[in-house]
């Protein structure tokens, strides 16, 4: 295959760039109708014709995270980033419109009560962790300084005893694994709640790109698991609990449908985070199989930003370090301006 995207599309007169960091209503049929006019206008023909099947995966592109004010709004070095990101993204959208074939949103998804939220965690005292500055280690378990709250055992069905050997397993098992230490968040990505909603620009891109080119979008929910993290979309930080059993699975047939893409664009947040475990992941399973498909991956640097809280963490060295070691093992690091040039 030497498919090359040679013509891109101009953008569409609906699309605001100053509107991409705020939270407003997609006009969904009025904008079905220009999509419509849109593919007849400029002759875009549907993705069931594709000869070279392009996938745009999008790592939780939600006010959350992209909004400003949000709960964990990725703003990066800049402090703008993920607004930036956006735009760029939005853009991008609509230039290959022809030639993406399908999207694949991911949704963190949370409720309250999860290993990574404050309400799980107390002290001595009864007191929560403070989100974003606070890590939990074995050590931190072993001296009593956090504990799982007992109140949390009821509601969510499981046995205090048990609740308390999971989350010493499950710190450890992070450690042991190479990942980072459990971070207690804000609460965000709320089911329910408009935090967990895609950032309306993008949205509004992607409905467009859906009627336009009559390819159904590919929502896929992560997250909602209340025993472990799950920064990828393709399996969660820890897989099997204290007693050994399962507590959640790899996402196999999302891997499966991804590599039997001719190409696979990824963007979205954050850098550091879930688009960087997502990859790695991606990576592990490539290298499985044969690594040479890692030439099929496409990351869009611009349209991506890492985690940083100033004066708390900042991840950008260990994001940019990933990125490095993706494009050394074959996967084509790019920016959303250039002309890609799939093989």
């Amino acid at each position: 295959m030497n498919t090359q995207i040679t013509t891109q599309l101009p953008i569409p007169p609906h699309y605001h760039l100053e509107k991409v960091s705020e939270v407003w209503r997609v006009p969904y049929q009025q904008r079905a109708a220009e999509a419509q006019a849109w593919a007849k206008e400029h002759n875009i023909k549907s993705a069931s014709t594709d000869k070279s099947r392009v996938c745009l995966l999008l790592i939780d592109v939600q006010n959350t995270f992209c909004i400003p004010d949000f709960e964990l709004f990725v703003g990066g070095k800049s402090g703008t980033g993920a607004v930036n990101d956006n735009r760029r993204l939005c853009e991008f959208i609509y230039r290959n419109l022809g030639v993406i074939t399908t999207i694949v949103p991911t949704m963190d998804t949370h409720t309250a009560m999860q290993i990574f939220h404050p309400i799980f965690w107390v002290n001595a005292k009864g007191e929560h962790p403070t989100p974003a500055a606070s890590s939990i280690t074995p050590a931190d378990i072993e001296k009593g300084i956090w504990k799982v709250n007992p109140a949390v055992a009821f509601s969510l069905g499981y046995d205090y005893e048990f609740l308390e050997k999971h989350a010493y397993h499950y710190v450890k098992q992070l450690t042991e694994n190479g990942k980072y230490p459990l971070t207690v968040w804000f609460y965000h990505s709320m089911l329910g709640g408009i935090g967990h909603a895609l950032v309306s620009s993008v949205e509004e891109a992607i409905f467009f790109h859906c009627i336009t080119r009559d390819s159904q979008t590919q929502f896929e929910i992560k997250g909602d698991n209340p025993l472990t993290e799950n920064y990828s979309v393709l399996r969660p930080e820890v897989l099997s609990g204290v007693d050994k059993k399962p507590i959640a699975q790899k996402n196999t047939r999302l891997i499966q449908q991804l590599l039997e893409f001719d190409a696979v664009i990824i963007a979205g947040q954050a850098k550091s985070h879930c688009v960087a475990w997502t990859i790695d992941d991606l990576l592990t399973e490539i290298q499985q199989i044969d690594a040479k498909l890692a030439k099929k991956i496409y990351l869009l640097e611009d349209c991506t930003s890492p985690v940083v809280v100033r004066g708390v963490v900042d991840y950008t060295e260990q994001a940019d370090a990933a990125f490095e070691r993706f494009a050394a093992a074959g996967m084509h690091v790019v920016k959303s301006t250039e002309v890609i040039s799939f093989f």
